[in-house]
């Protein structure tokens, strides 16, 4: 049983009473008619509110969540008492999201069920728990409220972000991918065999329209081409310390695998191969490249599990475990973050032995938040300081990209919120031109 704000609201004013009490004696008699009267009604409150045959509470959620997006989760709730009842509803969320704002106000009518629906937004991978259901049904003076606890303990699983593959492969299948800022990349040559002919929809080049399928079919037709041969995309996630700055709530970390995900759904529908390969102070895990059915689960379950570490990236060690895992020449996109020149000059031949072997694209952050700093007018001597700092580091930002294609690496420098589009624009870019 728990004591609502009514009670001590009415225990509030009777101690104003018997105060005023001592002074004019007539209301301290008053008082204690009222104190008895508040304690009646306060037990027929409470003979009431076990008499109901109470409520019930269930929780419905997917079993996994998905990193760094919404995620709906729906509360139901049934009045099984024969008469209404106001209720209070709190949901023990993951202690992870900190949040205790998770709690619902409504009436029911007897035998009316409500869904209740809200959203959370898991920013780290892992196994994330759930409580029970608390409903707090108020008596019919609202003195009082009985506590059920619903429902039962939760555990889900948050994965990569899966979402966004599904919001990629319904912009792909109507043909809108430009909707994300993925560009349409001119081919160069004609090394494309046919595959098939389908409606033409808005987007397709018209210099594909098969006319002969068009007359036949009294619409238009066109046809579709695809990559004579399959390569081999490998998505190589640096796990070292430098992955673990954040941007708005995500670690370089999850963002790096959120896209590495995407990249492989779209390269699997372009009939390449998707493998994985991630590393730290030594060479961690290592999926090979497939476009198999089932596949992309395999590479979630991979993804699901990776943290960073403290410790300086070995990038000695990929180069050697590379050579003997992956023997035909592949894309490898890496995704790690140099700070400043001095840490690309540390491990620069390293990745001039990648190259070599390899088609290599090296994935690095820009630091939005050091950008605004940095185009924020300054206001004294200090800030003029600051600022200078901070056009020095974006700077070495910009002297990376140059030093990494002077030396025939690939470079792609980019924000983190927008390092999917940026880096599929790259691969459909490269392909286009040939250059896996």
């Amino acid at each position: 049983m728990y004591l609502n704000h009514r009670f001590y609201i009415g225990i509030g004013l009777l101690i104003g009473l018997f105060i005023i009490g001592y002074l004019l004696p007539p209301l301290f008699l008053i008082g204690k008619g009222l104190l008895a009267l508040f304690v009646l009604l306060v037990c027929w409150d409470a003979f009431f509110l076990y008499r109901r045959a109470g409520v019930s509470a269930y929780r419905q959620c997917a079993d996994r969540f998905s990193n760094g997006d919404e995620n709906r989760v729906t509360i139901r709730v049934e009045n099984k008492s024969g008469e209404a009842v106001k209720v209070e509803v709190i949901d023990e969320i993951p202690v992870v999201f900190q949040e205790r704002e998770v709690s619902f106000r409504l009436s029911l009518l007897p035998g009316e069920g409500k869904q209740l629906v809200y959203q959370l937004y898991p920013k780290e991978r892992g196994v994330y728990g759930f409580g029970l259901i608390r409903v707090f049904v108020s008596g019919r003076l609202g003195f009082l409220s009985r506590r059920f606890s619903c429902g039962a303990p939760q555990e889900v699983k948050v994965y990569p972000s899966f979402l966004m593959l599904h919001r990629y492969e319904l912009l792909a299948i109507s043909h809108n991918l430009t909707e994300f800022g993925i560009k349409r990349i001119r081919r160069v040559g004609h090394q494309t065999e046919f595959e098939q002919i389908k409606e033409y929809v808005k987007g397709d080049d018209y210099r594909t329209v098969n006319w002969k399928a068009t007359a036949r079919r009294r619409e238009l037709m066109v046809n579709v081409f695809q990559d004579e041969r399959s390569q081999q995309i490998y998505s190589v996630i640096d796990k070292g310390r430098v992955m673990q700055q954040a941007f708005q709530g995500m670690t370089l970390l999850d963002y790096a695998i959120n896209a590495s995900l995407v990249l492989s759904y779209v390269a699997m529908r372009k009939e390449d191969k998707a493998g994985l390969i991630t590393f730290n102070d030594r060479f961690d895990g290592f999926v090979p490249a497939s476009k198999q059915v089932g596949h992309m689960q395999t590479l979630l379950e991979t993804l699901y599990c990776q943290q960073t570490s403290f410790g300086e990236t070995d990038y000695s060690a990929l180069c050697v475990h590379l050579d003997k895992q992956v023997t035909k020449r592949s894309l490898l996109v890496l995704y790690t973050n140099f700070s400043d020149l001095g840490s690309l000059n540390r491990q620069l031949a390293y990745l001039q032995q990648l190259s070599q072997r390899h088609r290599l694209l090296v994935v690095f952050f820009e630091d939005e938040e050091l950008k605004d700093y940095a185009e924020r007018p300054a206001v004294d001597t200090e800030g003029y300081y600051r600022q200078v700092i901070a056009q020095k580091f974006l700077y070495e930002k910009k002297l990376i990209v140059s030093t990494l294609r002077q030396c025939g690496i690939q470079a792609l420098l980019t924000p983190p919120n927008q390092l999917s589009v940026a880096v599929i624009n790259k691969y459909l870019e490269m392909k286009a031109r040939q250059l896996i």
